[in-house]
C-alpha cells in the first residue's frame, strides 16, 4: 500500500497546530494511499511542543512522527530533517498554519499516481480556487521570482514560491538541499528541474493567505535572499 508523507515545519504555531492537524487527519487519499504525518518543531518559544505532544496522545489512531531542533535553524532545516525521516512513496509540504488546504492534497498527487508526474507544484495563482486578496508587492515579488526561476530553468511555473510542492519520495531524497531558511524554494526548485527526465506538474490550488498580525513570517530579507538562490542552484551549484 501508497504512502504519503507529510511534512509539517512548525515554529511558534501553538495556536493553529492542533487546527491543521484536523484538517490533515480528515483527508481521505485516493486509491487508498495511506498517511504519514511528520513534524518538525523548529525550537519554537512559545507551546508548540505542549500543543504536539497533547495532540498526538488525543489521535493515537494517527500515525505521527515527531522532531524537535534544539536551536532555530529556520524552516529549510525543518524540512531537511522531515524529508529525511519520511517513509511514505510520496512527500508533500504543509505549512502548520491555515493558508493552505489539505482537502486539495488529492489533487495534487493525482497526476502521480496516474503515472505522468514525478513533482506537482500548488499553484496559487492559476486555476479558479479562492484565494484571498492581500499585498499587491508581495504578488509582484512572488511573480517577479517565479519569471527570473523559469528564465533560469527552463520550466513554465505559475508559482515557484508555493508552499504545496508534491514528490516522489525517492527523487527528493536523491537530492542534497542546503538552505535552512525560505531560500528552500528556489533552491528545490532549480534541483528538481536538473533532474533527467523529470516530470514536473502544476494544478491549481486555494490560498487563505495570512497578514503579519496574523503570524506571517516571511520579509523582504528573504526575497533577496531568494533573489541570490535563484542565481546561485541555476548556474553555480
Amino acid at each position: 500500500m501508497k504512502k504519503l508523507s507529510i511534512v509539517i515545519p512548525a515554529y511558534n504555531e501553538e495556536r493553529t497546530i492542533h487546527l491543521i492537524l484536523d484538517k490533515v487527519a480528515k483527508v481521505e487519499l485516493l486509491n487508498s494511499v495511506i498517511k504519514e504525518i511528520i513534524i518538525v518543531n523548529d525550537c519554537s518559544s512559545d507551546n508548540t511542543i505542549g500543543a504536539v505532544n497533547t495532540y498526538m496522545a488525543a489521535h493515537p489512531e494517527l500515525e505521527i512522527s515527531f522532531y524537535s531542533h534544539e536551536i532555530n535553524k529556520g524552516k529549510g532545516a525543518a524540512l531537511h530533517t522531515g524529508i529525511k525521516e519520511a517513509k511514505g512513496d510520496y512527500i508533500i509540504i504543509q505549512d502548520a498554519d491555515l493558508e493552505y488546504d489539505p482537502e486539495e492534497y488529492n489533487e495534487l498527487i493525482k497526476p502521480v499516481l496516474d503515472g505522468f508526474a514525478d513533482v506537482v507544484f500548488g499553484s496559487r495563482f492559476t486555476g479558479g480556487k479562492p484565494h484571498r486578496i492581500l499585498f499587491f508587492w508581495h504578488t509582484l515579488g512572488n511573480n517577479f521570482l517565479t519569471l527570473l526561476s523559469n528564465i533560469c530553468s527552463n520550466l513554465n511555473l505559475t508559482d515557484m514560491e508555493t508552499c504545496y510542492k508534491l514528490f516522489r519520495s525517492d527523487i527528493i531524497k536523491s537530492i542534497q538541499l542546503k538552505e535552512n531558511r525560505f531560500g528552500f524554494e528556489p533552491e528545490v526548485t532549480a534541483k528538481i528541474a536538473k533532474v533527467k527526465g523529470i516530470r514536473i506538474y502544476e494544478v491549481g490550488i486555494s490560498y487563505y493567505g495570512r497578514t503579519y498580525e496574523d503570524g506571517k513570517k516571511i520579509g523582504w530579507r528573504d526575497g533577496f535572499r531568494a533573489l541570490w538562490c535563484i542565481m546561485k542552484y541555476n548556474f553555480f551549484a
